[in-house]
């Protein structure tokens, strides 16, 4: 009989010229936004403690490691079934296509290909060899569009990841950066292989790793140190019932959501520092408490005010229990809309996770629920604009490029009154370089189309529910299948038909590829239409939403809400018999201008004031 192994493998020995398959009752992809953006957080945060514009490659060897656990192998015969860590490594073949993918030297790009499959006898499978993934994969790999329809969970969660990575990767691992990054990953990420030679041998694993490891959750550890200093039996008892109800609500929207409640809490009242971008710095107060909150509250003890026996039965009963309440009615609000909260949601749908820390920062304990309510819409709205902007100028929202700004936002609002965030919030932006008419030219390119999805979405049902009619925002941000909505060229993608205004096709695709010649429509108006001249489809714009059908006259002439917006607004809507580079200038025009009305700071002191 076979002993089980351990053995410590980088991504290149765990990867290079291995197969792993997944039995069939254990194909489920499952993660989210959350987790890969996560990861990707994690995994820049620590090669960027190493990393020097100064080094050559060969510095990454002494770059330091990162350990991303363990994953549990059955070995039955020679093939290796993964029982625990597919998630992981699903993941890691994604960021390793998409470096595949961004990388420009030929030579990085085969040893990262070496890593995502191999080919024997002419047919290409991939390292991870899951037969109903493969077409998505390889269509991610190739670069080759891939019909989403009717796709098992698994997949639609596998392109949806991948998006997030596009969208999410960090901009300081670009550039010059990349190739160092790449290299990190493949030599100094690790995980522990466990192979067991039989699957009875290899669950036990699993189930003994996690049953034992319930215990040494921080979560855990912090509930033990607070409940261990409360002496007084009956107190101990209310505070750990209270402990024990809001985790459970937390824990039922998601794996973890107690301990990422309690660090967005922490972060948000009592962090006062944060390590510095530079290579050799050390973590500080923001950092620690994402990595190892248990043990920074019981540093800070004195900083807490946590010294007698009621203080820590206080800390449970009052201050974890009043934060995480929040926290959970955030979640609640970034996973649908809710009337007040709805930028809560629209920032969760750019994957802004710091928003969490930011919007508890300035409540209190003591605040009634309208004041909560305003505070939190504040926030928010001020939190969107920002984003807004920042995507309108292409600049980055990744977690590396904002948490030292978001966390100096909370320092600036902590524990402050509604109108007194709106006022410093308001300063914050008021003294941003980036707004939406710095940058006319704003466009549709490889890395943004799903924030282009979303920016088309708020247009159009902001324009909706100016004109008096039903908005349907989640209907074009979240359609499935038949139902799903795409962003759609008013120009066809045919050059020679614009010759006369373009000499060059790259002219005309930067052109065609601006936001004002761009709309969001049912997919399958696009395969129907999309292909046709615009004088050819215009009139089958009228079927269709009000931004869309604003092209057309006949939208000016049947809907009085629609004009009673436009005058009222002072909006340039108007109709285009024919859309020629003028026609697309003034709608690239009238984008940013209607931009510029729904992320408008005044709304800060209109929410305080509500």
């Amino acid at each position: 009989m076979k002993e089980i192994t351990g053995d410590s493998k980088n991504l290149r020995k765990l990867l290079g010229g291995s197969k792993y398959a997944i039995d069939y009752y254990q194909r489920e992809y499952k993660w989210q936004t959350k987790q890969i953006s996560e990861l990707m957080d994690d995994l820049a945060e620590k090669f960027l403690e190493s990393y020097d514009t100064k080094h050559d490659r060969s510095a990454v060897e002494g770059y330091g490691r990162y350990f991303l656990g363990s994953i549990v192998i059955s070995d039955k015969e020679g093939s290796k079934f993964v029982i625990d860590g597919q998630q992981r490594l699903t993941s890691l073949t994604l960021l390793l296509i998409y470096l595949h993918t961004n990388l420009p030297d030929p030579e990085d790009k085969r040893i990262l290909s070496e890593l995502i499959f191999s080919q024997k006898f002419g047919k290409k499978s991939f390292n991870l060899d899951v037969e109903d993934r493969v077409t998505c994969m390889d269509a991610l790999y190739s670069g080759k569009p891939f019909d989403e329809s009717g796709q098992p969970e698994s997949v639609l969660n596998i392109m949806a990841r991948y998006r997030d990575i596009e969208e999410g990767f960090p901009d300081e691992l670009k550039g010059k950066a990349l190739p160092f990054f790449a290299d990190w990953l493949v030599e100094n990420v690790r995980l522990v292989e466990i192979t067991a030679y039989s699957d009875a041998d290899a669950y036990t694993i699993f189930e003994t790793m996690n049953d034992r490891g319930l215990s040494l959750r921080p979560a855990d550890m912090l509930k033990g140190y607070l409940l261990a200093n409360i002496t007084d039996t009956a107190a101990r008892n209310r505070a750990s019932a209270v402990w024990k109800s809001r985790t459970n609500e937390l824990k039922a929207i998601g794996k973890d959501e107690d301990a990422d409640a309690i660090k967005s809490w922490i972060r948000s009242q009592y962090a006062e520092s944060i390590r510095e971008r530079k290579r050799g710095a050390t973590p500080e107060d923001f950092d620690l408490i994402g990595t190892e909150f248990h043990r920074w509250i019981r540093d800070q003890q004195e900083r807490l005010k946590l010294g007698k026996s009621a203080d820590f039965a206080s800390f449970i009963e009052s201050d974890f229990s009043f934060y995480a309440k929040q926290y959970l009615r955030l979640r609640k609000a970034a996973e649908a809309l809710t009337p007040g909260l709805e930028c809560v949601h629209y920032n969760a749908q750019n994957n802004f996770t710091l928003q969490y820390p930011v919007l508890l920062a300035p409540l209190r304990v003591t605040d009634p629920d309208e004041d909560i309510l305003r505070k939190l819409r504040v926030t928010s709205s001020y939190l969107d604009i920002l984003i807004a902007r920042r995507i309108w100028n292409r600049s980055a929202i990744d977690y590396s490029s904002m948490q030292y700004n978001m966390f100096r936002t909370m320092q600036k609002i902590r524990g402050k009154s509604a109108l007194e965030v709106a006022e410093v919030l308001n300063k914050l932006l008021a003294a941003e370089t980036e707004t939406f008419s710095s940058n006319d030219r704003f466009n549709l390119h490889g890395m943004n189309r799903r924030k282009i999805h979303l920016l088309l979405a708020r247009f159009t049902a902001y324009v909706e529910a100016k004109a008096g009619l039903t908005a349907h925002y989640a209907e074009y941000v979240d359609g499935k299948g038949k139902k799903a909505y795409e962003v759609e060229h008013i120009w066809a993608d045919h050059a020679e038909r614009h010759e006369d205004e373009f000499k060059h096709p790259a002219d005309f695709q930067e052109y065609r590829n601006r936001i004002g010649g761009l709309l969001l429509l049912p997919k399958s108006f696009n395969a129907s239409y999309g292909d046709l001249p615009y004088d050819k489809k215009r009139e089958h714009y009228l079927k269709q939403n009000l931004l869309a059908q604003s092209l057309h006259e006949n939208a000016y002439d049947h809907s009085p809400g629609f004009k009673r917006f436009i005058a009222e607004s002072g909006l340039k809507f108007q109709a285009h018999k024919e859309f020629k580079k003028a026609d697309l200038d003034a709608r690239q025009e009238l984008y940013g201008a209607l931009a510029e009305q729904i992320w408008s700071p005044a709304r800060l002191l209109e929410e305080a004031k509500a």
